[in-house]
């Protein structure tokens, strides 16, 4: 019998979801979804491939660890594969695990080590002779990237080990950032105006994986270890020994581990920990439990992707019901209302909560949210409020739909719907609340990069008075900012000093941070590498859109969200002014016209890992020599250069005839036209 076409379907989208979801956890730093959810689809797929084995492919995500190293840094190859822990999401897969552990030893029990799961970032330290020599991160489990120095500036990791240990010692463990750092780091970004960070872990892998070591050292990162590599070389012969030697050598350990020689001993670990987790410094999604002989291990061996001998128990996301008090509804800086349910405080995963993001009307319409009802939440990623759905048969008699009001709560403007989107608008570009968000954004990190100038700050500015618009800001002096509230005459000039520092950021910046609609940090660079000019690109916007459509990347709706703000008079005006103060708006022209280098107008593809240069470095190789890279393969690409693993672009090239140059290849064409 074959496999349904409806089956093969389902295991398409969810290895495309996966994959996706692992990019965004492993590499860039930034999950949309839980880990529950992840192993949720993660296990859906297993279940389908083990019904139907012909499915299995070698590239499915059941059989991977992690994610591909991140470009930018060294890579470096593990002398042992770092493997993931197959997980338990219930107790009777717990129980189904420590059986059939005991059954496989020819044994009625056996004794595990349980210590709480860090929710951290794995990496994997060398010490020769007792001195700390390289570390790395996990990476795809096979390679990972080369994080030394930045490890160096973790205070609690030794860089000598308390006793001397002759050649090499591998040892194990995680990154993390305790709750009360991450709370301090979160604030602090968010009074800089920079995006927070949406859980702990999060937070610590973009910290660890920094260019600058210096972004690193002040993040207060933690290291606890947990494995030594090779411990029968050490004499160790049980989990609960290496860690003893752990902790003897000057390494961090949790410390908060137990040795149970029953599964009623487990799950008794498991009751406590589900309580304690929120009391404790570092955030937990559960209880790793780890066969404590080491010889034992050997019996049982691994799986690809998983050892046999060790499973992680997660913790489901902690759920309660509370009221919605009221609906609250706030305007952004691209004017869009979003409204916030106001909730009776609840206590959920360690902390009170008291409100939750709606997003939407068509959000509040799909889950039937009313004012008065009771509703079940919980905080996705252990982070952020969330109303799961509604108890509808506890509904209050007399409430009513609620929806978003068609007028702005902060100016009395009319608020919209424009077609095709899902957000209601405030079409008043004056409005209070869209300016205090426009300028922090204008001074966020990715834009003109106004250190000191956060959010409260920006409000009280507004609020004054002293600013309406980002021209403003370039008036004003540090004796206009020392009467605001805690802010003293040093605050004030480091301000207004980052203010004028801001003047020579670079033309990409500056178009971000205008702010245009649909017009991000990666949009606005290619705008100002192919435009040059402010100036060029605002004459481009409003009378020859036809040239923008035609840019990779553009398209009619950016190219019309660009002809509307250079044609909007208060833009121009605050254009102007900015000039006018000396803000930079222009890419210097190289000292060769770009159409006398060698590779001007052609365009390139970079896919696969490069052996011998980053791709961002083989980018700005071929950008040096007048040609331009891209992230797609069209029939306007004329090289797509290929490294180790290719991905689809190198199918879609041979399938246009685009010429493909292998890594070799592109270096020799490199050399010749140098």
């Amino acid at each position: 019998m074959g496999v349904p076409e409806s089956l093969k379907k389902r295991v398409s989208e969810l290895r495309a979801e996966l994959k996706r979801h692992a990019e965004l956890y492993y590499v860039q730093d930034r999950p949309e979804i839980t880990d529950f959810e992840y192993d949720q689809l993660l296990r859906e797929l297993a279940a389908i491939e083990e019904k139907y084995p012909e499915l299995l492919t070698a590239d499915s995500p059941t059989h991977r660890v992690g994610g591909a190293p991140r470009e930018g840094f060294v890579k470096v190859e593990h002398s042992e594969p770092m493997m993931s822990l197959d997980n338990a999401l219930d107790k009777d897969e717990l129980r189904y695990f420590y059986v059939k552990t005991a059954q496989a030893l020819g044994m009625e029990s056996v004794q595990m080590l349980c210590e709480p799961k860090i929710d951290g970032l794995a990496v994997s330290l060398i010490y020769e002779d007792g001195v700390f020599t390289s570390g790395a991160t996990r990476g795809d489990g096979r390679v990972g990237e080369d994080i030394t120095v930045n490890l160096r500036t973790i205070k609690s990791l030794p860089l000598i080990l308390r006793e001397t240990v002759s050649g090499k010692l591998e040892v194990r463990g995680e990154i993390c950032m305790d709750k009360k750092g991450f709370a301090a780091l979160n604030a602090a970004r968010e009074e800089a105006g920079e995006p927070l960070f949406a859980n702990p872990r999060n937070a610590a892998a973009g910290s660890i994986r920094q260019m600058d070591p210096k972004v690193t050292a002040a993040r207060k990162l933690k290291i606890y270890l947990y494995q030594i590599v090779d411990p029968k070389r050490h004499g160790i012969n049980s989990q609960k020994e290496m860690l003893e030697t752990i902790s003897r050598f000057g390494l961090p350990v949790q410390g908060s581990e137990r040795l149970c020689s029953s599964f009623e001993e487990v799950e008794s670990y498991l009751e406590a920990w589900t309580e304690k987790r929120f009391e404790h410094p570092i955030d937990t999604d559960g209880v790793v439990v780890k066969l404590n002989d080491i010889a034992l291990r050997a019996m049982l061996g691994a799986t690809s992707k998983a050892p046999r001998w060790a499973i992680a128990f997660k913790f489901p996301p902690e759920e309660k019901v509370t009221r919605i008090i009221d609906i609250e509804v706030t305007v952004g800086r691209t004017g869009t209302l979003t409204p916030t349910a106001v909730l009776e405080p609840v206590h959920l995963s360690g902390t009170v909560v008291r409100r939750a993001i709606l997003h939407n009307q068509d959000e509040i319409d799909r889950k039937d949210i009313r004012i008065g009802d009771y509703v079940l939440v919980h905080k996705a990623g252990e982070i952020i409020p969330e109303v799961i759905r509604v108890e509808k048969e506890r509904r209050p008699e007399g409430t009513v739909p609620f929806r978003i009001p068609e007028i702005c709560p902060v100016c009395g403007s009319g608020a919209v719907r424009l077609s095709g989107e899902s957000a209601i608008k405030c079409l008043n570009s004056t409005c209070p609340a869209q300016i205090k968000e426009g300028i922090s954004h204008f001074a966020s990190r990715a834009a003109m990069d106004i250190r000191g100038l956060g959010e409260k700050i920006v409000a009280l500015l507004v609020e004054k008075g002293i600013v309406s618009d980002f021209a403003d800001l370039y008036t004003i002096q540090t004796e206009d900012l020392i009467p605001l509230e805690r802010m003293g005459e040093k605050s004030a000039r480091n301000i207004t000093e980052a203010i004028e520092k801001s003047k020579k950021r670079p033309l990409g910046a500056l178009i971000n941070a205008l702010g245009i609609r649909n017009v991000g940090e990666r949009t606005a660079n290619d705008l100002a590498e192919k435009f040059r000019s402010l100036e060029l690109l605002s004459e481009t916007a409003v009378n020859r859109t036809d040239e923008l459509e035609s840019m990779e990347g553009i398209g009619p709706v950016i190219a019309e969200s660009l002809r509307v703000f250079f044609l909007e008079p208060h833009n121009a005006s605050v254009i102007k002014r900015l000039k006018e103060a000396g803000v930079n708006m222009v890419i210097e022209s190289p000292a060769n016209p770009r159409d006398d280098l060698p590779w001007s107008g052609l365009k390139f593809v970079l896919t696969g890992e490069l052996s011998t240069m980053t791709r961002p470095e083989a980018s700005e190789k071929i950008k040096a020599l007048g040609g331009e890279t891209s992230d797609s393969v069209s029939r306007k690409t004329d090289f797509v250069v290929t490294g180790e693993k290719p991905g689809s672009k190198l199918l879609k090239a041979r399938s246009l005839g685009i010429e493909v140059l292998e890594e070799e290849d592109f270096i020799k064409k490199l050399s010749e036209a140098q």
